[in-house]
């Protein structure tokens, strides 16, 4: 199964402060549901405010994304600015 680790605070407090899951999904888009259903809330925080690394890239269109059993999946905080 995809290991997810969560980084940043902000959707821990959706998540008791959990920051780690073994998800099982093939995509990014069915993990990111996977997530929401495990804790609610989450997903939107994702859609919103994450960028999604797989195995050390990060995709600027993640949702079709492929994940293997083995991929590890990073969501970070977007950073904002203009």
């Amino acid at each position: 199964m995809p290991r997810v680790v969560l980084s940043g605070t902000a959707a821990r407090r959706l998540t008791g402060g959990q920051s780690e899951f073994d998800i099982e999904a093939d995509t990014v888009r069915r993990m990111i549901a996977e997530l929401d259903r495990r804790f609610p809330g989450l997903g939107k925080q994702i859609d919103e405010s994450m960028a999604v690394a797989i195995d050390g890239e990060i995709y600027q269109d993640a949702y079709q994304a492929p994940l293997r059993p083995d991929s590890e999946v990073v969501l970070i905080p977007k950073i904002g600015g203009g």
